[in-house]
């Protein structure tokens, strides 16, 4: 791209001042700055003009969930033919792993968090671990594919080169970059980070199959023969991956995806739940319900409302390549972005200055057909580590993590 062609791409949309400073950087940062550019989706702005990212709830229906007492009694049905289609290689799984850890003091990936105590164990060794009792159990390596940003990217790989992979077989672990969204000021004026550099951000959890396919990772998909995706975060460190029971399970029903779900500790928990939106799966934030809602109970006295999910997927993959044919619903989150102030100097915010563009996972889910809720235990499988202490901190998932006997 061309000065010229920057300028008559940017003029009509108001973004002229992202080259302010063209006459003052160097001729590499002028090529980079023209490139990020060409790159740019100004279409986004467009989603500013509703502030909430024009993201509407349709009409929300209670959606119950296969119960723990129901996997008891199918379980060794479920896990055979979850572990024949692991076998076969149906299956891969995707760590979403594009975040930093600064909510816990650690200004890198937030998976090279060390979770021991009286030994070196981290985040990512964990998961790994977690991972190889399936590839144990079923004798088999499970591709994995690991989205990092460009942010943490070097640190990940590296991290993942100076510890031999953890013990995992890397001819099947392959690494791709999230996709990257602008911010912009609240009059629509997306910021420059940097005189030659706009400023970005990851895109959203929601993005992460688009990254992968923008990454050229379909081919190994097609010389694998994958159909199932297990999509997870990096910050529940009792993750289940690939969980055979849960494949198997999912397969059974016939549904294009699954969803692990606990049940709610008490009606007010600050989780997403599993709901049906207009007849089709959904998730509702907690802060989205009504006190009905909320506190609406069945003839039992069961929640209606029960099933929170842990961001763990698992996706059919025809029914994953339908949802890319369509425009995902973009985000609008209000935050602190670092820019460049009036004067060209570099200004870290105190308080939220912008809006970041986001896609949510969730968004993937009410454009499925229909999904299994899956139910675990929240002692067994969910521990995340959001914050230093309290509720879901590195203290919490340590004590969890002791009780599940793991070595810490």
């Amino acid at each position: 791209m061309t000065y010229e062609e920057a300028v008559q791409k940017l003029a009509p949309a108001g973004q002229e001042h992202l080259l302010k400073y063209f006459d003052e950087i160097s001729e590499e940062q002028k090529k980079d700055l023209l490139r990020q550019v060409e790159a740019l989706d100004l279409s986004l702005l467009d989603w500013l003009k509703t502030k909430e990212g024009g993201v509407e709830k349709g009409e929300l229906a209670p959606l119950g969930a296969l119960t723990l007492a129901e996997i008891r009694e199918k379980r060794e049905q479920f896990e055979q033919r979850g572990l024949d289609a692991v076998r076969a290689c149906k299956v891969g799984a995707v760590l979403l792993a594009g975040g930093q850890g600064t909510r816990l003091g650690l200004d890198r990936p937030k998976g090279v968090l060390n979770v021991g105590v009286n030994r070196e164990l981290f985040l990512f060794e964990q998961l790994i671990n977690n991972l190889m009792e399936v590839v144990k159990k079923a004798d088999t390596w499970i591709p994995l594919f690991i989205m990092t940003s460009e942010k943490n990217n070097r640190d990940t790989t590296e991290f993942f080169e100076d510890h031999n992979f953890f013990g995992y077989n890397r001819d099947f672990v392959f690494f791709f970059i999230q996709d990257m969204a602008p911010s912009a000021d609240r009059n629509g004026k997306i910021f420059l980070e940097e005189k030659g550099r706009i400023s970005t951000s990851p895109n959203g959890n929601g993005g992460w199959f688009a990254s992968m396919q923008k990454a050229g990772l379909q081919k190994e998909i097609d010389r694998f023969g994958i159909e199932w995706l297990n999509v997870f975060a990096v910050d529940n460190v009792l993750q289940k991956i690939a969980d055979p029971v849960f494949i198997g399970a999912t397969l059974e029903s016939g549904c294009a995806c699954g969803s692990k779900v606990v049940a709610k500790a008490e009606p007010q928990e600050r989780v997403g739940v599993l709901c049906l939106e207009d007849g089709k799966p959904s998730i509702v934030e907690y802060y989205e319900m009504t006190e009905e809602m909320i506190h609406s109970k069945d003839a039992d006295g069961k929640l209606l409302y029960n099933y929170g999910v842990i961001l763990n997927y698992l996706f059919r993959l025809d029914a994953l390549k339908e949802i890319t044919d369509h425009n995902m619903p973009i985000h609008i989150v209000e935050r602190k972005v670092n820019c460049l102030d009036a004067k060209g100097n570099p200004s870290k915010p105190e308080e939220p200055n912008g809006y970041k563009f986001e896609m949510l996972v969730l968004d993937m889910i009410h454009q499925m057909p229909d999904c299994l809720p899956f139910e675990v235990e929240r002692t067994k499988e969910f521990a995340p580590i959001k914050n230093r202490t309290g509720v879901d901190s590195l203290e919490s998932a340590r004590e969890l993590m002791t009780q599940n006997g793991i070595v810490i």
